[in-house]
């Protein structure tokens, strides 16, 4: 048994309310914690318009490389879809993100050939993809008078 005078230092800190060297580590790492946070959502806040801008990728390459691997035998001339074997996609106005669509085209779905790095380049696919990203979508069918009767 200890007397008042001869208790443990921290054991007398922490009945008189004084905090302790855990509680003051941890207040310090909740503090740093914080503003290690606050300063990345700020970084990123000034990042973000940059961030959200579309890869680079040249159109007018991408449409060649749309062309010259006859991606329109199945997708069509602009990328508004068909039926060859079955209801293919339209492409036209595409929302996939670049590095998503490039990996669509290394490992394809159904009778889609696969184009490997060694026939398609990523940035030959990026360009396809910017293209396609610039290609007006369909109308919805309310801007067609005559199906609205």
């Amino acid at each position: 048994m200890f007397v008042g005078w001869a208790k443990p230092a921290e054991a007398r800190r922490a009945k008189a309310g004084v905090p302790t060297r855990e509680f003051k580590e941890k207040t310090a790492m909740v503090a740093l914690f914080r503003r290690v946070l606050t300063a990345c959502l700020f970084a990123l806040a000034l990042a973000g318009p940059a961030l959200a801008q579309d890869p680079p990728g040249n159109p007018a390459n991408g449409k060649q490389v749309y062309l010259k691997l006859r991606c329109f035998t199945c997708h069509g001339r602009v990328g508004q879809g068909g039926g060859f074997n079955y209801p293919v996609p339209s492409l036209a106005a595409l929302e996939l993100p670049v590095e998503a669509f490039q990996a669509f085209l290394r490992e394809p779905p159904n009778d889609m050939p696969a184009f490997s790095t060694a026939v398609l380049s990523d940035k030959d696919a990026a360009d396809m993809w910017a293209w396609l990203h610039a290609l007006p979508g369909r109308k919805p069918a309310k801007d067609f008078p005559l199906l609205n009767q």
